[in-house]
């Protein structure tokens, strides 16, 4: 975030003066300036490995994190494995940070949503699961939709939905490397900020569509999962947009 260097405000009465750089930010700078400040938490439920590393490069981009869990002590245990004001919340209780990353597998999705409620209403969800078979012989979601989209259904009207980090690694993500994320929303003031907020993380956000593109990005996880299990041989490997 940019730094002004504002001049001190009138007596009393008087209308304060504007710093004059500030007078020369466009609409969208101010725009993206404030949506820094509203991101200063970012909740992540959940206490695994693809949690983990997002929130390690969360904290590392300077971000507070507060870890949530069913499980209290695996909170406070990756909440300590972050830098210093990771903080633990209490599960099922309103999450701290206008953003939530709702980082569990797909078969627990719908309870966790369940048991947060009204909680999640007015946040931003960001759902990173892959609704894949076990024996990975396809997605378990309904023919036509995704596992964002019927997770989607059980948040309250006001919470929104984006698609992202499914197609990224867990362990590649914590690598820190410059990798691309596909995101896939309904909401453009939530894409927007998922967007700001990826940018942060020094990853490059590239918008695919509606929510109903989260079945596209779901399968696409699937596709790399086979990738590395065969074509591939190696779970080292990340998806990219080459832009001529």
């Amino acid at each position: 975030m940019e730094a002004c260097s504002a001049q001190p405000a009138r007596r009393f009465g008087q209308r304060p003066l504007l710093p004059s750089r500030l007078t020369r930010l466009d609409t969208t700078s101010i725009t993206q300036l404030i949506r820094r400040l509203h991101m200063s938490t970012v909740s992540i439920i959940g206490s695994g490995k693809m949690a983990a590393a997002i929130a390690g490069r969360t904290a590392k981009a300077g971000h507070t994190v507060e870890v949530v869990s069913r499980d209290p002590a695996k909170a406070r245990a990756l909440a300590d494995q972050l830098a210093a004001g990771a903080t633990t919340g209490t599960y099922g209780a309103a999450p701290a940070g206008d953003i939530v990353i709702l980082a569990v597998p797909y078969t627990g999705a719908a309870a966790v949503v369940a048991d947060f409620g009204n909680a999640l209403d007015g946040k931003v969800i960001i759902d990173i699961a892959n609704p894949v078979a076990p024996d990975l012989s396809g997605l378990v979601t309904p023919n036509g939709s995704s596992g964002a989209q019927e997770t989607a259904k059980g948040l309250p009207a006001g919470a929104h939905v984006v698609k992202a980090f499914n197609t990224i690694f867990g362990h590649v993500l914590a690598k820190d490397g410059r990798l691309d994320a596909f995101i896939a929303a309904d909401d453009a003031e939530a894409k927007a900020r998922v967007s700001t907020f990826l940018e942060s993380l020094g990853l490059r956000p590239l918008h695919v569509g509606g929510l109903h593109m989260a079945q596209t990005l779901e399968a696409l996880g699937l596709m790399m999962i086979g990738l590395a299990k065969n074509g591939a041989g190696t779970w080292d490997f990340a998806m990219n947009v080459d832009i001529d």
